[in-house]
């Protein structure tokens, strides 16, 4: 059941991209970001009430709040960054860097989270990061 929850976010991020790119044309980027940002925290927690789930809040463990903060602390410093990059250079150029995450946060979930890495992660590890930076290399004029 995770596939097409994982497809449906692929989705979305590459459009994120595209309607990021043509809403930071006219607006400072960190404002863009707190525009955004108050998006996701209403549609969220709209979610929460909705589904009923805002009655088990209480019971939240505190590491699992605290890790969930340091998630929030880390998604505002990506989503601040994303969007100067945004303002600073095509959605071509900064989307292949930006998509660099994919094969780090494979290998911190092999070092952190101790999840299995084989040779045949390693290469696409390899394969994500060259194409990464093929797409950018070639798109981007030196």
């Amino acid at each position: 059941m995770w596939l097409p929850w994982a497809l449906l976010s692929a989705a979305a991020a590459a459009l994120t991209a595209i309607l990021a790119k043509i809403g930071v044309a006219d607006v400072p980027s960190t404002s863009a970001t707190a525009i955004r940002t108050v998006v996701v925290l209403v549609l969220a927690w709209g979610l929460v009430f909705a589904g009923g789930e805002h009655r088990s809040l209480r019971g939240l463990p505190p590491r699992s709040v605290a890790f969930l903060l340091l998630s929030g602390l880390a998604t505002g410093v990506s989503w601040l960054a994303y969007f100067r990059a945004l303002q600073a250079a095509p959605a071509s150029w900064v989307a292949p860097i930006d998509k660099l995450s994919l094969p780090l946060t494979i290998v911190l979930a092999a070092v952190w989270l101790h999840e299995p890495m084989n040779w045949q992660v390693l290469l696409g590890v390899a394969m994500m990061t060259a194409g990464s930076l093929v797409i950018w290399y070639w798109s981007a004029p030196f």
